[in-house]
């Protein structure tokens, strides 16, 4: 197991060193942002659900201009809504600290795909999937000993409307899928339920809400029936030059649980970036939890880490306007220095 000791720390030591060096870059020249158009509660016929990349955003994108500054807030609004047109690849790493009887360290990475489709004129299909990689420590000698692998994947599909609109919503199906490599990395059961978001953006806000609720219909006769609610909250103020303050607890409440153990209950925060990598809109944040409520056995504490790969609609004149940008700053790069 050394081998997945050290892939299960890897993410979150990479991530760490790419926020240090956010901070120590941030105190210099404003880094570039992609346009997006804007949205403000009822003043634009659009929301941030369809709000593409404005050409005059893709111009000014390596400069420090007030428009560079208004492409990072347009572009935050639509990373902080699950349910924006935006495709988007969020990788998070989560660390839960002093797990189980021996105090060790539970480690999950989520894939978290969303894709966006437009379904006629009036609504959109957002599919959001959670593949989820485990390090989970088990019982025992030696100490390093525990399981590595995926456990079940969670598709979503939220049905949204188009229409600009002050609250901003989706609602559709959730399941689970029992696609786990180890028996003790999943649930062994096929799930479904409903799922529902809901959320607001004034100013500089994000203020919403994610809740499903998961109930087992088959799966491994000798598994527990799985009857259980995940809600998460999620509160972002935006700041200067790409940066936000975030507090996103996932709370979870598993029904069928009994004698205690039923809630899990995290209070904490963290900070994150939306910001460009060459070319690239990433968003990168770090956050970390206490559990006031837990389980026998569970996590008193955790860290977040998250990296996401943002892709803004680009039409065909976007798209030409980005090229040349491209073409020119390797010009620059490749012309001979004095």
């Amino acid at each position: 197991m050394k081998r997945a000791t050290r892939r299960r720390y890897l993410l979150p030591a990479v991530l760490s060193g790419i926020l240090a060096g956010l901070a120590a870059r941030s105190s210099g020249a404003q880094q570039p942002q992609l346009q997006t158009s804007s949205v403000d509660g009822g003043a634009s016929s659009k929301t941030a659900q369809e709000a593409p990349v404005n050409p005059a955003g893709v111009q000014v994108g390596t400069e420090q201009t007030p428009a560079a500054a208004a492409n990072a807030d347009e572009l935050r609004k639509q990373a902080q809504n699950p349910i924006a047109s935006l495709i988007s690849v969020p990788i998070q790493n989560n660390s839960n600290f002093s797990f189980g009887p021996q105090d060790r360290t539970q480690d999950i990475l989520n894939i978290q795909p969303v894709i966006p489709m437009q379904l006629g004129q009036n609504w959109n299909l957002v599919t959001r999937v959670i593949m989820p990689i485990f390090y989970q420590p088990t019982a025992g000698e030696p100490l390093n000993q525990g399981a590595y692998g995926f456990s079940d994947i969670n598709p979503s599909f939220f049905f949204s409307p188009r229409k600009a609109h002050k609250i901003i919503w989706g609602a559709g199906p959730t399941f689970l899928l029992p696609t786990a490599t180890n028996r003790v990395l999943g649930q062994g059961k096929w799930g479904a339920g409903p799922a529902l978001v809901v959320l607001t953006q004034p100013g500089k806000w994000t203020l919403g809400v994610l809740v499903n609720n998961i109930w087992s219909f088959t799966g491994q006769a000798d598994r527990a029936d799985v009857n259980q609610m995940t809600m998460q909250v999620f509160i972002n103020y935006n700041l200067p030059h790409g940066w936000y303050l975030a507090s996103q607890p996932i709370f979870t409440a598993n029904w069928e649980a009994t004698h205690g153990g039923r809630w899990v209950v995290p209070v904490g925060g963290g900070v994150g970036r939306i910001m460009k990598l060459g070319f690239q809109p990433v968003n990168i944040s770090v956050q970390f939890y206490g559990n006031a409520v837990y389980p026998p056995g569970g996590s008193p504490w955790s860290m977040r880490l998250q990296f996401v790969l943002l892709f803004p609609k680009l039409n065909k004149q976007q798209e030409k306007a980005m090229l040349e940008q491209k073409l020119k700053q390797m010009e620059q790069e490749q012309a001979p220095k004095n």
